[in-house]
């Protein structure tokens, strides 16, 4: 069954691999293995919603990434929220490239009549690229020392955006940024 949908950003392979090579380390050392298992793919997640209608939102999305250029990122930081999840990220630099994108997506998908959760408005949302999620509270010090060993900052550009339902990750559609061709 379906916890929700997600639109999410992806990387070009050479910044995938060196978020993959985190979500690695951390499971050789048995830390998370959590999104290798749920198939998840390395990304920053733009929107999110426990339910919604994947059709509506194809041509929406597709328009949109037709429009949009590759995005520069820069993952400078190492991050967690203080919840339940024990979730671990790398935080990009929140340029205005990446924060007008994010608005401008909401935007459109709003004028579709899918509501916009209080995290995902521009003034709250918090762009990141989890690289654990569940991590035991006993070793959430030695999952950021694993994580402070990588290389910071990591560089490369967002290239494609698509839609995906959980848990397992399912990928309805994605698309090239500034491409009118499925990606």
């Amino acid at each position: 069954m379906s916890q929700g949908f997600s639109i999410e950003l992806y990387f070009d392979p050479a910044l995938e691999n060196q978020v993959l090579k985190a979500w690695n380390v951390l499971a050789r050392r048995q830390i998370s293995t959590q999104l290798i298992e749920i198939e998840s793919r390395p990304h920053i997640t733009l929107f999110s919603s426990p339910s919604l209608d994947p059709a509506k939102l194809e041509s929406v999305v597709k328009s949109f990434a037709s429009k949009q250029e590759p995005i520069a990122l820069s993952f400078s930081s190492i991050g967690t929220f203080p919840n339940e999840k024990n979730v671990l990220f790398l935080a990009p630099a929140p340029t205005m490239a990446l924060l007008h994108f994010q608005a401008q997506l909401c935007e459109a998908v709003k004028k579709e009549g899918i509501e916009i959760g209080e995290e995902f408005k521009a003034d709250a949302w918090i762009p990141y690229c989890p690289v654990a999620q569940e991590v035991p509270k006993t070793r959430m010090a030695e999952a950021f020392c694993v994580l402070r060993e990588l290389k910071l900052p990591v560089s490369g550009y967002a290239m494609d955006i698509g839609l995906v339902e959980f848990s397992p990750v399912r990928e309805h559609f994605s698309f090239g940024l500034g491409n009118t061709l499925e990606a």
